[in-house]
């Protein structure tokens, strides 16, 4: 309950739920709520002071003076009277509320004509005996003012059903209402009215009528019946409801004495529920039921319902109230503690800036929004901190501490864009081909759209160096809205390198990943490690145990840093791995891993790559634009030919490079573009071809075959020789193989010696003849198991004289049996032997498989052919005839 009045003249929160505030006078012709009760006090004095004077003005004599809510300054619920300096004016001023006990003070009830103007108001229910003012504005409401005003001064005012309508007619309106007297009104610059009325006698509206612009209402009075003495079911809820508004006074801190002697002095059941109504916080709607409600005891009860919400509602706001007043002393006393303790410090010599750090220092942690335990942690080195001499060695290693949790992104995402369609086009814009590679990707983005919360496996690219491992990991990142940073793992020997160190050690600092997020000041960024194969270990740890714990989505949600000291989460991280081979990864680490394989790209890809990104890049990077020069196609081939020979694509790149240098050159001495490169000044600008394609000889010496290898940084062809000299059965290997590939000639001379006489050799070679067999280049190490097939047909060539078709390549391992074992790395193995003009190449069987990953056109350029077993091979490896 409350003092403060709604423009439409209730007591603010009458016919309004508890939780509604006031609001701004309506202009639209309806009573609102005004802000304070000082505009009701100044409503009735403007009144008073201008009386009949003014123009417009009317002033209506009253029996005594008026009021702005008679009762409602003896029920101020909401605020102390005292307190308020309308409440404190000169009494001469204010008129003083009629007695309730009084029966000549109620207004009698008056003999109203046959039809009365209609009044609508929005959010306000008017109960007898109120006197209020209200601000009128809207036309029709205007004019029935003025009806009213010409006539008998009597209004029926009406509450809408529904406040949002501008313009109400009879089915918008309640039926029962209130009869008011406008005993003052008062014209405002703006047009609209202000006008004073009393609530003179509820009544219901027998039927609705059209006046001058304005609804009319034949009204039917509903009068007060007149009861004896109260009962003693009256006498408890009248006691009851006394007692209500005094916890309601109470809780509210409001003296209760002068009010409660209004409240005590009224013994009419009926008029007493309608004072308190008047003045207690209810909705429109259980408002308009108790104005409704004919029956004083009725009444009265609901009176009651209302005043035990009211009573919760109270009660809860003062525990709201005292919980917050004891935080404000809580801090308040703290404050003046602070200033104590600054005053100290400064007579001690100890002043300086380190207060306003370590308040700092708090408010950044109190916004880095840390978990609980972290937070924990964090007031704990907080306290530690403020009783340290700011210049002990412990306190700055306190500080930095502090400084790391506080710049950690604990509660900072990233938004994620997962437009499949879009990061397909990124993908397409950054990469040439690469169809697998992609598909994988946009799965994965697939899945974390339509699940965010999938933890997803830790991607690991591996292929050799040049293929774009890198690149893919920015192309990702770019096409998912995030950040990105490279970790390079290569070398890396030390654990604290990823775990962090112990803070007990001078000059300690977290590990790489905690690092990245500090940097980029996102909790779900893209991470690539760089070169996972590349880790070492040594007396310092293992880097590669450590990674165990970052690469695992079951275990990094809580991420523990050996420098934080807390758990860190690490789930929301992109890790993306990139290698060059995995037998250097340990398997633990790489079963954490899905890895994607690159293997290298066709002539075809190479040279749509150079046109598409590698020539208008380094153009540009060397002052051209691409229009300046260019290189046809067949020149593009002669470069990735015979002066790069690689899987990926950095030293095609070089090579451009090189050739867009020699042509900035000549546009800086004057010379006049654009500059077309011909074979010619191709030689001259990359001098003469590195590699020769010695491979292609027309035929092959017996005791010579081509096999093919895979390597780190792509396929090659190996020449494998074996020469028979006069001896004892010795055998030779030369050219750094390793134990594999000696096992694969070993098995290859047995199987040659168990099937010599179906081979055609003589059955005891073993005896007369030594072996030599040799792999050039010695100064590389070579192994692997896919040479046996090799071996076993350069040793037959050398046996039985017949050389090998020149344009045959192979790979493949064997048994004692002959049987032909798979391999790996067959898609760089025929990227190779088809990069050496091979028209042929020899596979197991059971990689047949692996073609699918072999682009098409690659497969017309080269003739597969799968064997099962030696006896399959011997019919293609030597020419018909021989």
């Amino acid at each position: 309950m409350t003092d403060d009045i709604y423009d439409d003249g209730t007591p603010k929160g009458a016919g309004k739920p508890a939780s509604t505030t006031a609001t701004k006078p309506s202009t639209d012709g309806t009573d609102r709520q005004d802000d304070t009760a000082d505009d009701t006090e100044g409503a009735v004095s403007d009144i008073q002071a201008t009386g009949a004077a003014g123009s417009g003005d009317i002033d209506v004599p009253v029996s005594r003076p008026a009021r702005a809510g008679d009762d409602t300054h003896a029920l101020d619920f909401d605020d102390v009277a005292g307190d308020d300096p309308a409440h404190s004016a000169d009494p001469a001023d204010s008129p003083v509320p009629p007695d309730p006990t009084d029966p000549t003070d109620s207004p009698e009830l008056p003999v109203l004509p046959d039809e009365l103007p209609v009044l609508p108001v929005r959010d306000v229910v008017v109960f007898n005996y109120m006197i209020l003012p209200l601000f009128v504005g809207r036309e029709k409401s205007v004019q029935a003012v003025d009806a009213a005003l010409n006539g008998s001064r009597y209004l029926m005012i009406c509450t809408q059903r529904d406040e949002s309508v501008d313009d109400p007619g009879p089915e918008d309106l309640h039926a029962t209402g209130t009869v008011v007297m406008i005993m003052r009104m008062l014209k405002m610059p703006d047009n609209r009215l202000k006008v004073l009325v009393q609530g003179i006698s509820r009544a219901r509206v027998q039927s609705f009528g059209v006046g001058d612009g304005y609804l009319t209402a034949r009204v039917e009075t509903l009068p007060e019946p007149e009861l004896g003495p109260p009962t003693v079911e009256q006498e408890a809820m009248m006691r009851a409801a006394r007692e209500q508004s005094e916890k309601i006074l109470s809780l509210r801190g409001i003296a209760t004495s002068d009010i409660m002697a209004v409240l005590n002095s009224v013994d009419d059941p009926g008029r007493l529920a309608d004072l308190i109504a008047a003045n207690l916080r209810m909705k429109v709607s259980d408002a308009q039921a108790i104005l409704e409600c004919t029956d004083p005891d009725a009444r009265l009860r609901l009176v009651n319902e209302q005043l035990v919400k009211e009573v919760e509602v109270a009660s809860m706001q003062a525990k709201i109230q005292s919980m917050a007043r004891e935080g404000m002393d809580k801090a308040q006393k703290d404050y003046f503690l602070r200033e104590q303790m600054k005053a100290i410090r400064r007579e001690l010599g100890e002043s300086g800036n380190e207060d306003e750090e370590l308040e700092d220092l708090t408010r950044s942690l109190e916004r880095a929004g840390l978990p609980r335990e972290v937070r924990k942690e964090a007031d704990k080195q907080l306290r530690r901190l403020a009783s340290m001499h700011p210049d002990s060695s412990e306190a700055t290693v306190v500080r930095t501490y502090l400084e790391w949790l506080a710049e950690l992104p604990w509660a900072k995402l990233s938004r994620d864009r997962l437009d499949i369609n879009k990061a397909k086009v990124i993908l397409d814009e950054d990469h040439h081909g690469l169809a697998k590679v992609k598909d994988r990707i946009l799965e994965y983005l697939s899945v974390r759209k339509l699940n965010p919360k999938s933890k997803g496996p830790i991607l690991c690219f591996a292929g050799p160096p040049g293929v774009g491992k890198t690149s893919l990991g920015r192309s990702i990142a770019r096409a998912m809205g995030r950040k990105f940073q490279r970790i390079s793992l290569g070398g890396m020997r030390d654990e604290a390198e990823i775990r962090g160190h112990r803070r007990t050690y001078i000059g300690a600092m977290p590990g790489r990943i905690v690092q990245s997020l500090k940097q980029l000041a996102t909790r779900n960024p893209v991470l690539m490690l760089d070169e996972i194969d590349k880790i070492g270990s040594d007396f310092r740890g293992d880097p590669s145990s450590a990674l165990l714990e970052v690469l695992d989505p079951e275990q990094n949600f809580s991420f523990s840093d050996h420098y934080l000291n807390v758990p860190f989460d690490l789930s929301k991280v992109m890790f993306i791995c990139t290698a060059n081979q995995l037998d250097t990864i340990p398997a633990a680490l790489r079963d954490r891993m899905e890895v994607i394989s690159i293997p290298g790209y066709t002539m075809q890809e190479k040279l749509a790559i150079a046109r598409r990104y590698l020539l208008p890049r380094q153009a540009k990077e060397n002052g051209l634009s691409p229009r300046e020069v260019t290189v046809p196609d067949a020149l593009i081939e002669r470069i990735i030919t015979g002066y790069t020979r690689e899987a990926g694509l950095r030293n095609l790149e070089r090579e451009i490079g090189s050739l867009c240098r020699k042509v900035a050159r000549r546009k800086a001495e004057g010379e006049k573009g654009p500059f077309r490169i011909t074979p010619r000044m191709l030689e001259k600008f990359l001098g003469a071809p590195r590699f020769i394609d010695e491979e292609k000889e027309a035929e092959l010496l017996p005791g010579v075959a081509l096999g093919l290898a895979w390597t780190p940084y792509g396929g090659e062809v190996l020449h494998v020789e074996v020469t028979p000299m006069k001896g004892k059965g010795g055998v030779t290997m030369t050219g750094q193989l390793g134990d594999v590939m000696k096992e694969s000639a070993q098995a290859a001379i047995s199987y040659a010696r168990s099937r010599a006489e179906r081979l055609g050799i003589e059955p005891d070679f073993s005896e007369k003849l030594d072996l030599h067999i040799h792999v050039p280049a010695g100064a590389t190490p070579k192994d692997g198991p896919s040479a046996g097939v090799t071996m076993v047909t350069a040793l037959l060539s050398a046996l039985t004289g017949k050389p090998v078709r020149s344009d045959l390549c192979m790979t493949g391992e064997i048994t004692l049996r002959g049987r032909v074992l798979p391999v790996g790395g067959i898609k760089e193995k025929i990227l190779a032997g088809v990069a050496r003009g091979m028209q042929h190449v020899i596979i197991p069987r059971q990689n047949m498989k692996d073609l699918e990953d072999i682009p098409a056109d690659l497969l017309r350029r080269i003739e597969v052919h799968p064997v099962a077993h030696i006896d399959d091979l011997l019919p293609l490896a030597f020419p018909k005839g021989e």
